[in-house]
C-alpha cells in the first residue's frame, strides 16, 4: 500500500520527478505508464525514495497519483539521475556575492555533469560588477545537473546547479505537506521541459531559432541537447537567422537599447558590413551606473604642472639599488606616497559625502585607488591603509593588484572602501584629462605622462624640465577650489622635493 507524501525542500524543489516514500519495510517498486501503450515504462527502486517519471496522456482510473498531472500534459525526466544511487537532491544557489548585487555573469564551470565533487570544492566562477568570485560546494556528491552556461547572466537565488547528495547532507523537511505540494506541482508544471534533456541557455537558444526542441537530436550525455545539436539542426533545415537576430537583438535589449541593424553595400564586389550589438558585462555594466550617477554632480577641475625631475633622479636611484628581480620601480607608488601626505593635511579631500543625510565623512584611512584599464573593462582596485605603507610595500601591493586585474580575479575587498581616486592616464601616453569623480568619494586625479619639455630658469636661461600635468576633479558641493587649489600645492611641494617628504613621515 503506498502512502502520498509530498515534500518541500532543497532535496525536491527541482528534481524533474515525483518523490514517494513506502510505507512498506521492504524494498519498494515504482512504476509510470507508457503514453500511448499504458504499460510500465520507468523504474527506479530505493530503500528510501522512488523517483517516478511521468508520460503526457492520459493514465488509467486506478492511479490517481498522477492523474492531476496527466490533466495538465506535463512531462518530467529523471533520466539524468539513472545512475546516481544517492538519497536526494539539492540545489546549489547563487549566493549574494555583496550589498547590493542582483546578477552575476557566469564565466566558467570547474565540473561537469556527472562528476563527482568535494565538500568546498570550487563549482563555478562568477563576475558581478564589483568583482569575480568563486563558488564552492557545500555538499560532497555528485552533480546531476548544470542549469547555465558560460556567458549566462544569473540572479542571485536562482540555481546554478543541482547535485545528488547522501540523506545526511538533505536539508530538513518542512511539514506543510499540502501546500507544498501544489507549489511543488505549480513549479514542475511551469517549466514544461516535454522529457528534452537541455540547458536553460540552450532552450532560450532553441526559441530564439524558433524551432521544436523535440524534433532535435541531442549527442550529449543520456540524450541532452548541446548547442551544436541546435546549431546543426539549423543548419539542415535551413531555418532563417533573421528570427535569431530580432530575438538575440530583443533579449539585449534592457542592456543596449534596441538593436538597429543596418547593411552597408560596396559595389565594387559586394561585400556586406553588418553593425553589431554587444551586451555589457561585469566592470562595463559597473561603469555605466557609476558614471551615470557621477554625470549629475557638479565638477571642479584643478588643473596644475608639476617638475618631476627630482622624482625621476629618486626612481632611477631605487632601480639601480633594487636586487629583487620580482619589483620594478616606477613613479606612481612615491606618488601614491605623497599624496596620501597631503591627504594628512587636507582630509576634506579624503571623505565621502552621503546625499540622503547630507552629511561628509572624514575617512580614517587612506584607501587609494588605482583605475586600471583592463581586457575585462575599467576597474579601480584600493591600496589601502596607505599612510602606513612604505613607498617599497606600495609598490609590491600595486604589483598584486595590478596582477589580479589583468586576470580577472581581483575580490570584492580588493576594489570596495575606496577614499580617493587616481586614474594614471600618463601610462598610456596622455597629457591631461578632465576625470569624473567615483562616487561617493569627493576628489579623483589624472596624472599625465612626464615629458622633457622647455623651461625658463630665474636667471632667464632655457632648461630641459621633467614635466608632468595633473588634473584634480572634485565635488564642488563638498570642495571649494581653494581648498582644491592649496591641496594641490601641497602635494607638488613634496613631488618636487622629495626630501620633504622624508621629514614629515613618522
Amino acid at each position: 500500500m503506498w502512502k502520498r507524501l509530498w515534500q518541500k525542500s532543497a532535496s525536491t524543489s527541482g528534481v524533474h520527478g515525483m518523490l514517494l516514500r513506502s510505507c512498506s519495510a521492504r524494498s519498494a517498486h515504482s512504476f509510470a505508464w507508457d503514453r500511448e501503450q499504458q504499460t510500465p515504462s520507468l523504474l527506479i527502486c530505493s530503500s528510501r525514495f522512488v523517483l517516478l517519471r511521468c508520460a503526457s496522456a492520459s493514465f488509467p482510473s486506478g492511479k490517481p497519483f498522477i492523474n492531476s498531472y496527466a490533466s495538465k500534459k506535463c512531462l518530467f525526466s529523471s533520466q539524468a539521475l539513472l545512475d546516481l544511487h544517492v538519497d536526494g537532491i539539492v540545489e546549489v544557489p547563487l549566493a549574494q556575492t555583496g550589498e547590493g548585487i542582483a546578477e552575476c555573469e557566469l564565466l566558467k564551470w570547474f565540473v561537469l555533469e556527472g562528476e563527482q565533487v568535494e565538500e568546498f570544492q570550487p563549482l563555478c566562477e562568477v563576475q558581478s560588477d564589483k568583482a569575480t568570485i568563486e563558488i564552492t560546494s557545500r555538499y560532497k556528491g555528485k552533480v546531476s545537473q548544470i542549469l547555465y552556461g558560460p556567458g549566462d547572466i544569473v540572479k542571485v537565488g536562482e540555481t546554478l546547479l543541482k547535485m545528488a547528495v547522501e540523506g545526511s547532507q538533505v536539508p530538513s523537511v518542512s511539514s506543510d505537506g499540502l501546500d507544498n505540494a501544489t507549489h511543488l506541482k505549480a513549479e514542475l508544471c511551469k517549466e514544461n521541459i516535454g522529457g528534452v534533456l537541455a540547458t536553460p541557455a540552450v532552450r532560450n537558444l532553441v526559441k530564439q531559432y524558433g524551432v521544436n526542441i523535440t524534433d532535435i537530436h541531442g549527442i550529449g550525455k543520456d540524450g541532452r541537447i548541446l548547442k551544436e545539436d541546435v546549431l546543426k539542426y539549423v543548419d539542415s533545415k535551413g531555418t532563417s537567422k533573421e528570427s535569431y537576430a530580432t530575438s538575440h537583438a530583443s533579449s539585449l535589449e534592457h542592456v543596449m537599447g534596441k538593436e538597429e541593424k543596418s547593411s552597408y553595400q560596396l559595389s565594387e564586389d559586394g561585400s556586406q558590413y553588418e553593425d553589431k550589438t554587444i551586451p555589457l558585462r561585469g566592470f562595463q555594466r559597473s561603469m555605466v551606473k557609476s558614471m551615470t550617477m557621477a554625470a549629475k554632480v557638479p565638477h571642479f577641475h584643478y588643473l596644475e604642472e608639476i617638475n618631476c625631475d627630482a622624482l625621476v633622479e629618486l626612481k632611477a636611484s631605487f632601480q639601480d639599488a633594487n636586487s629583487d628581480p620580482d619589483i620594478k620601480h616606477t613613479y606612481l607608488p612615491f606618488l601614491i606616497k605623497s599624496l596620501s601626505m597631503a591627504l594628512t593635511k587636507y582630509p576634506l579631500l579624503n571623505s565621502t559625502f552621503s546625499e540622503e543625510s547630507y552629511e561628509v565623512i572624514y575617512k580614517g584611512c587612506h584607501n587609494i585607488g588605482i583605475a586600471m584599464a583592463t581586457p575585462y573593462g575599467l576597474v579601480v582596485p584600493i591600496i589601502k591603509k596607505v599612510q602606513s605603507l612604505s613607498i617599497l610595500e606600495i609598490t609590491k601591493e600595486l604589483s598584486r593588484l595590478q596582477y589580479l586585474a589583468l586576470n580577472n580575479k581581483l575580490s570584492s575587498e580588493d576594489i570596495s572602501n575606496g577614499t580617493i581616486t587616481v586614474s594614471n592616464i600618463g601610462a598610456i601616453g596622455g597629457k591631461f584629462g578632465s576625470p569624473i569623480i567615483n562616487l561617493p568619494e569627493v576628489a579623483i586625479i589624472a596624472i599625465g605622462r612626464i615629458q622633457k619639455l622647455p623651461r625658463f630658469a630665474d636667471d632667464g636661461n632655457v632648461y630641459p624640465a621633467s614635466i608632468a600635468n595633473v588634473n584634480i576633479g572634485a565635488d564642488h558641493r563638498v570642495v571649494d577650489g581653494a581648498t582644491v587649489a592649496r591641496f594641490c600645492n601641497e602635494w607638488k611641494q613634496l613631488i618636487e622635493k622629495p626630501e620633504l617628504l622624508i621629514l614629515h613621515m613618522s
